[in-house]
């Protein structure tokens, strides 16, 4: 589906933690994220440290979707 969205010019950002499920669908603009269960949080973390993770991630997202490329593109976040 990523690809039918960037082919009729809409630009994605997939946010996964399976990188080469990522790249052999085709995603261009790929983020990492934590786990299948918790892409955006830790449970084991607290609520102040989940935002500030949840904050950097979208950011990074938000960053990949104003950013040129012109080939498949892992953008790095933090630990």
């Amino acid at each position: 589906m990523v690809k039918e969205f960037e082919r009729v010019g809409f630009p994605i950002v997939q946010m996964c933690n399976l990188i080469p499920v990522a790249k052999t669908v085709g995603s261009n603009r790929i983020v990492p994220t934590i786990s299948i269960p918790y892409p955006l949080g830790d449970p084991s973390t607290t609520k102040e440290e989940q935002w500030k993770l949840r904050y950097h991630r979208v950011g990074v997202a938000l960053d990949a979707l104003a950013t040129d490329i012109d080939e498949q593109t892992v953008f790095k976040v933090k630990i």
